[in-house]
C-alpha cells in the first residue's frame, strides 16, 4: 500500500496551522488536493471575479507543483460557484488558460456561500503520469 504524504506549500502553512487541514494528500501517484479559493498570499480576495478565479488556479497550480505533479495531470475537477449563472462563463475562460486537452471530468456546482466571501472555490483530484 502506497504511504499518505501531506502536501503543504511553504505559502499556505499558516492556513495549514489555523485550520488543521492539508491542502493536498498524495498517495503514491494520486494527489487529493483540499479545495482552492481565490485569495492571494496576503489572504486577501480580490473584487473582480476574474481576478480571483485565476487566484484560485494559481493556488491549485502551487498546490500540484508541491506535490510533484502539474495542472496537465488534473483528471477530476470541482467547481463550486456563489454567483453560478453570473460567473460561469468568466470561469470557463480562466480555466480554459490554465488547463488544455485531454480535459479532465468536471462537475461545477452552484452554492449559497463560501468560505472568506469567496465566489469560486476550486477542488482537483490528479494522477502524476510520468
Amino acid at each position: 500500500m502506497a504511504k499518505r504524504r501531506i502536501v503543504i506549500p511553504e505559502e499556505m502553512r499558516a492556513l495549514h496551522d489555523q485550520f488543521h487541514f492539508a491542502p493536498a494528500v498524495r498517495v503514491g501517484k494520486d494527489i487529493f488536493c483540499s479545495g482552492q479559493v481565490g485569495s492571494g498570499p496576503d489572504g486577501k480576495l480580490d473584487s473582480d471575479p476574474a481576478a480571483q478565479i485565476t487566484q484560485a488556479f494559481e493556488n491549485v497550480r502551487t498546490v500540484l507543483e508541491e506535490a510533484g505533479a502539474s495542472l496537465a495531470d488534473v483528471v477530476d475537477l470541482n467547481s463550486f460557484h456563489v454567483g453560478f449563472n453570473e460567473h460561469i462563463g468568466i470561469f470557463m475562460q480562466v480555466r480554459d488558460g490554465f488547463l488544455k486537452e485531454p480535459y479532465p471530468a468536471w462537475t461545477a456546482v452552484g452554492v449559497a456561500e463560501l468560505a472568506f466571501g469567496a465566489l469560486v472555490e476550486i477542488k482537483v483530484r490528479a494522477r502524476i503520469s510520468r
